[in-house]
């Protein structure tokens, strides 16, 4: 009955909707439900983060919904707090905070858990949670018992469901609008409510399993596959260095065949908050069955060995030629065109160079120094020593033998493009061949998986 009110209350809007999690997933839920007419309360347990929002200042890659970001706060459809509230009215938690890789001390649903905890703080009969966090096979059942030690009855009189994100931050085909989403349910009267409330988000297309296992399995496997194919082609890109032959020339021709193929390409290594993580949840799920599952630790390796590989080749050119050993990497988010740094393999690159005694600067456009410190400190690397450059200028150049391009940005192509045509620097070395081809005789350019 409680849940049969609360579809009635989702359909007129008379409900409240609280986002746990403010970043590159939760935030744009919260400004699109806000702008759809939804009352939002977007909490994020960082003090910083609810500050800044307060103030109206927006990161790089929330500078698309200022205008709608601005215009839910002045009509106070979105309201900015470190903690769930009372209410009278129904109340629908959307939770969407990180899961961190699974250790002894640290399971992966830790920040999950505690969102749903503080959810439970404040709920009722009638209310419903739904988990946007990749999390672990069987996290959605703890959190069913967590919801019925507390009195309620999952899928009688208060809801659950997991619907994993699938976002694709820049991706400017498949965004939150139009990508399809799993969603597990626990009961029909909550899948008609989330259907409700996601008719505002991707027209409510949704493909419903029928047990949140397979939902859980399902968003670990489909970053595993990534996971296991950027590997793949970053060996075949070894392979092709040592045959000095370009491995752009062989995915491209590869891609050809209309079926039974789709082409990834090298790199320094698979970045971000979800493609290095998520295929562990699965490698914990395999040990619980007493199985290695080799496909995704063999992958784990080889991405994790990617940087290394760079700078030894790096190493070897720079000997060979008797440059200088000093090197600028270029590139320190772990995708195009924003300031996520979350496992980027551009500090990896630099690890392993200030290891071998290099003079190692970085620069990146987009280069925020409170996520790099995040960053460190996160992966135990708070002594990596390196400098800050605040542009590529010929001055700049002068001092250093070689740039290391882990990461390209659309602001950065035309400067690169130019120290290439203009030989500005006597060594390239470009990590995923996005450069241009046929070096000039000054400029040594070196792609991964091709010698020059």
């Amino acid at each position: 009955m409680e849940l049969e009110k609360t579809l009635e209350k989702i359909k007129i809007k008379d409900c409240i909707i609280e986002i746990f999690g403010l970043g590159y997933v939760g935030f744009p839920l919260a400004v699109r439900l806000a702008k759809s007419g939804f009352t939002v309360i977007g909490i994020d347990i960082n003090p910083q983060r609810i500050e800044r929002l307060k103030n109206n200042i927006l990161m790089e890659s929330e500078m698309n919904l200022k205008n709608e970001f601005l215009h839910s706060r002045e009509n106070n459809k979105l309201i900015l707090s470190e903690l769930p509230e009372k209410s009278n009215k129904p109340k629908i938690a959307i939770v969407s905070v990180p899961t961190p890789i699974p250790s002894q001390n640290n399971p992966s649903s830790v920040f999950v858990k505690s969102a749903v905890k503080g959810f439970l703080e404040t709920s009722k009969a009638g209310d419903i949670i739904i988990i946007e966090s990749s999390i672990e096979a069987g996290t959605t059942d703890e959190i069913r018992r967590l919801i019925e030690n507390k009195g309620f009855k999952v899928g009688e009189n208060f809801g659950l469901a997991f619907c994993p994100e699938r976002i694709d931050p820049q991706n400017k085909k498949w965004t939150l609008e139009n990508i399809p989403r799993v969603v597990y349910s626990s009961d029909d009267v909550t899948f008609q409510a989330i259907q409700k409330i996601y008719q505002y988000i991707n027209n409510a297309n949704l493909i419903r399993v029928a047990s949140p296992l397979v939902a859980e399995v399902v968003k670990s496997f489909e970053n595993t596959f990534r996971l296991v194919n950027i590997s793949l082609v970053n060996e075949l890109a070894v392979l092709c260095d040592k045959l000095k032959i370009n491995v752009k020339d062989v995915i491209d021709a590869a891609s050809t065949k209309p079926f039974g193929f789709i082409p990834f390409y090298p790199g320094a290594g698979a970045g971000g908050h979800c493609i290095p993580k998520d295929p562990t949840f699965l490698l914990e799920s395999a040990k619980k069955f007493g199985f290695d599952f080799t496909t995704i630790q063999n992958a784990i390796m080889i991405n994790s060995h990617m940087p290394k590989y760079i700078c030894n080749s790096i190493e070897q050119t720079i000997e060979e030629r008797g440059f200088k050993k000093s090197v600028i990497v270029c590139g320190l988010t772990y995708k195009p065109d924003m300031e996520d740094m979350r496992d980027s393999p551009g500090f990896k690159v630099i690890s392993e160079l200030v290891s071998k005694s290099f003079q190692v600067s970085a620069y990146d456009p987009y280069f925020k120094e409170q996520l790099r410190k995040k960053y460190l400190i996160e992966n135990h690397m708070m002594d990596l020593e390196f400098d800050r450059l605040t542009d590529l200028s010929d001055d700049t150049l002068q001092h250093f033998s070689c740039i290391c391009i882990v990461q390209h940005h659309t602001n950065t192509k035309f400067r690169l493009d130019e120290i290439y045509e203009k030989s500005l620097i006597p060594f390239i070395y470009d990590c995923q061949s996005k450069m241009i081809q046929n070096p000039s005789s000054m400029t040594i350019l070196r792609l991964l998986g091709n010698r020059s």
